[in-house]
């Protein structure tokens, strides 16, 4: 890895800006870490390069890959964080502290690993892309794992796959996660990685290719006629989730459908619509497979349409359309989606809006266990988008009740709720909801206040504090008149 690499690639994703600064980072970098070198061998200096070339290829901005080869220097050398604020600006100084203070995350048992989680949490909410850094810092490190001793192999890996890959999914930045998943599960699952991996990359490589030649070659004059300039690339699923699917649903191989898939990258939201009939009109749609992620995208900003279809020989195959830029935020997650919109400049480096509930819920518990705890269940659980009829999008988590949804709206449409509308269809308040339902909530005039019942099914902390706080009031009332001076003397 060289310097002129990471320019390149950072120049190629955004023309026209001074990447000058890079060149400035390596050679204060490569002096500082002057005589270092790693087990592997080879000099240390290698290492922050490999860092700043994966925040380059994710397209993240000139301060953050800077900060990705400067980001060990204050604490491996003499270099100090105020060398690096007078040569290189209070922006990417702090990004370099915010990295050296989350300091080294080390899963050593529950307790460990929720003060590591909250580590996380908080460097989120102070700059989400200080975590873009750690990121590629240690995946970096998992692909130099086979220099080190196998316990600590192990314990990396264990780290890597509880705590830095699901936070890598939750901000969408998939290709870092499944790179570190696949990893992890060599080392810790190595017999089955290696099965699975014969299997997956010599058993079945070349009937995979031959099929996915022979439906491009039925698609490609359809979409050339259509006159839809496009790309047609094969997705694969990884290793490890595929291990995954195959042990929580105890099937085999080859049950497992949708082990790849087909891309169709295009150029706008259009094509992908158009592209969308032309593969339907080709093939027979699978029922209930498919998702318009465009009109309803996921709460990580995740936008693509999904279909499956019964291809040639009646297999199933399924279809990813999308655009370049969604293509890009679907792999890359904030990264990407920040550089598009630095592109337009507007709300450039906007956090995502549960950055705030982090910091709400910080205020609200000091123990460990319960912050964890409530950002685990209010934050980031899987979120699902719901519609009212006027076709506004409301986001609440998975599992998320009507009575969760008049809450989001509104408290006084919370507490005098009496039953809910779901896809014209009337259903109880209990009912749980999916992506994409339709809600209507129907109120009672006259009924001001919840039902502590609600606490039973409610999951949003808005809706269930609603309801503890009227559950108080209502005690309180209930006993005043006993309290002599309050209510009425017994």
């Amino acid at each position: 890895m060289t310097i002129d690499r990471i320019i390149k690639k950072f120049n190629d994703n955004n023309p026209g800006v001074d990447a000058g600064i890079l060149q400035l980072a390596y050679d204060f970098a490569a002096e500082a870490h002057q005589g270092q070198v790693r087990k592997s061998g080879e000099p240390y200096i290698i290492h922050p390069l490999h860092v700043a070339y994966l925040l380059a290829e994710m397209k993240a901005d000139l301060a953050t890959v800077t900060a990705g080869i400067l980001h060990d220097v204050p604490e491996d050398t003499t270099r100090t964080l105020e060398d690096l604020r007078v040569n290189f600006g209070p922006e990417v100084a702090n990004l370099v502290r915010g990295i050296t203070k989350l300091g080294k995350i080390k899963y050593r048992g529950l307790e460990r690993y929720r003060e590591n989680l909250k580590k996380m949490f908080l460097a989120m909410a102070v700059d989400i892309r200080v975590i873009f850094i750690k990121f590629c810092d240690r995946l970096h490190n998992m692909r130099t794992l086979e220099y080190l001793p196998e316990e600590k192999q192990q314990r990396i890996s264990r780290e890597t796959l509880e705590i830095y890959a699901p936070i890598a999914g939750i901000l969408g930045i998939w290709r870092l996660k499944w790179q570190m998943e696949d990893l992890c599960f060599k080392y810790l699952h190595p017999e089955e990685f290696n099965k699975l991996e014969y299997k997956y990359e010599v058993e079945k490589k070349a009937d995979r290719n031959n099929f996915f030649n022979r439906v491009k070659k039925e698609l490609n004059p359809q979409l050339r006629d259509a006159e839809i300039p496009n790309e047609i690339e094969v997705r694969f699923k990884h290793l490890y989730s595929i291990y995954q699917k195959m042990k929580s649903k105890d099937r085999k191989f080859d049950e497992i459908y949708d082990v790849f898939a087909l891309r169709v990258i295009v150029d706008d939201v259009n094509d992908c619509y158009k592209v969308l009939g032309i593969i339907h009109t080709l093939w027979r749609p699978k029922p209930n497979r498919f998702k318009d992620y465009i009109a309803v995208p996921k709460p990580n900003g995740y936008r693509s349409l999904h279909t499956t279809v019964f291809g040639p020989e009646g297999k199933a195959v399924e279809f990813q359309i999308r655009t370049r830029q969604m293509h890009d935020e679907s792999i890359y997650g904030l990264a990407a989606h920040w550089h598009y919109k630095a592109q337009r400049q507007e709300g450039i480096h906007k956090q995502p809006s549960w950055i705030k509930e982090i910091i709400d819920i910080q205020k609200e518990f000091s123990d460990t266990s319960d912050f964890v705890h409530k950002i685990q269940l209010d934050v980031f659980q899987d979120r699902i988008f719901v519609l009212s009829p006027k076709g506004d999008a409301i986001e609440l988590p998975e599992g998320a009740t009507p009575i969760d949804y008049a809450y989001a709206i509104h408290t006084k449409v919370g507490n005098s709720a009496v039953r809910a509308i779901v896809n014209e269809e009337i259903v109880r308040l209990d009912q749980e909801l999916k992506n994409s339902d339709v809600v209507e909530i129907i109120t009672e005039k006259n009924k001001m206040h919840p039902s502590r019942d609600w606490l039973k099914f409610a999951k949003t902390k808005k809706a269930r504090d609603a309801i503890k706080q009227y559950a108080k009031k209502s005690t309180f009332e209930s006993f005043k008149k006993y309290i002599p001076g309050i209510g009425n003397k017994s």
